[in-house]
């Protein structure tokens, strides 16, 4: 069973979350400064996502962003030198893990929560403007999905029929927050009929439900049929960054989540049933995690920015005409 869409699947989140675990390394050892925010259990996200992007698509993501590059086809190593701020990042060590940008590949994060939102709609806008049939891809959470900056996006966006689609990654916390504590209970997904927009819904734990809930958004918004929201259902396994004590959530939760909810295992179970070998999956995953190993030991031997450059790539140099 090699080489079906799951296997595909499940090698790209290993190697996925092999990459957040190097970067949990760099964390551990003062190399990444500030809150280092990573995605490990939310991987199926991810690669659902990935197999439906065009390099030319536009993907704006969240603080917890460094999944989603990897989906939009950013380089590997660039992008992690970029989060171990080396010279040699997508943006010279300058935007660091929570603000990474790569015009090549239309790919973008903003640390403030809900402004994701509005970034994407200006590239639909532009899409559209260019009778272009390229999608915009806003990332947020349940958090996000709450800001006014929410309703202002979907508002203009099924007005003007703008190629937006938007994935709330709802992991049930906005930092410390239950969901259920700050938001009605109807579903996030739900707040697009107000719009005359597309609302789906799927379990962001399975791989093979996110691809298809994908196939169907990207359908839908490509096809010129206006924005459309689908809400991922997901676990964050870690603390909201590196450093957080999780105090918020009981233990007992945490545990049922690893167990019951990690997107590796079960597409590991799934491929198992389907009669591919423990063994065979094992060396897949440790092929890409030494893969991602060698990546880390480059990037940790790699320059930093010079403190005089400190202001370089700040303000915007004229051009003389």
């Amino acid at each position: 069973m090699r080489n079906t869409p799951l296997y595909d699947h499940y090698v790209r989140m290993c190697r996925m979350r092999a990459f957040e675990e190097a970067c949990i390394a760099g964390a551990a050892q003062r190399e990444i400064h500030g809150e280092l925010h990573t995605g490990i259990g939310q991987e199926a996200v991810a690669s659902g996502l990935a197999v439906h992007l065009r390099r030319a698509d536009a993907l704006v993501s969240t603080h917890r962003n460094h999944l989603h590059g990897l989906a939009k086809g950013v380089d590997e190593a660039a992008l992690m030198a970029e989060i171990f701020e080396k010279e040699t990042g997508i943006c010279r060590g300058r935007g660091g893990h929570m603000h990474p940008f790569d015009p090549s590949t239309n790919f973008s994060a903003t640390g403030i929560v809900g402004a994701s939102l509005p970034v994407a709609l200006g590239y639909a806008y532009a899409f559209a403007m260019e009778k272009r049939d390229d999608v915009a891809v806003a990332l947020t959470g349940d958090g996000g999905s709450n800001n006014g900056s929410f309703h202002e996006t979907l508002n203009m966006a099924a007005a003007w029929r703008l190629p937006l689609l938007v994935v709330i990654e709802n992991n049930d916390y906005a930092i410390s927050v239950p969901a259920a504590a700050v938001t009605s209970p109807v579903s996030l997904a739900d707040r697009a009929a107000a719009y005359g927009a597309r609302g789906m819904q799927a379990d962001g734990r399975d791989v093979e439900a996110v691809d298809r809930a994908m196939g169907g958004a990207f359908d839908h918004v490509r096809g010129g049929q206006g924005p459309c929201i689908v809400e991922l259902a997901c676990h964050r396994f870690r603390g909201h960054y590196e450093g957080d004590a999780d105090t918020y959530r009981p233990r007992e939760e945490r545990q049922r989540m690893k167990r019951e909810g990690d997107p590796i295992l079960l597409a590991r179970e799934r491929l198992i049933a389907e009669g591919v070998t423990a063994p065979e999956l094992d060396a897949a995953q440790k092929s890409e995690a030494d893969d991602i190993a060698g990546i880390l030991a480059a990037v940790r031997g790699e320059r930093q920015p010079d403190a005089a450059g400190a202001l370089d790539h700040v303000f915007v140099q004229e051009v003389a005409r």
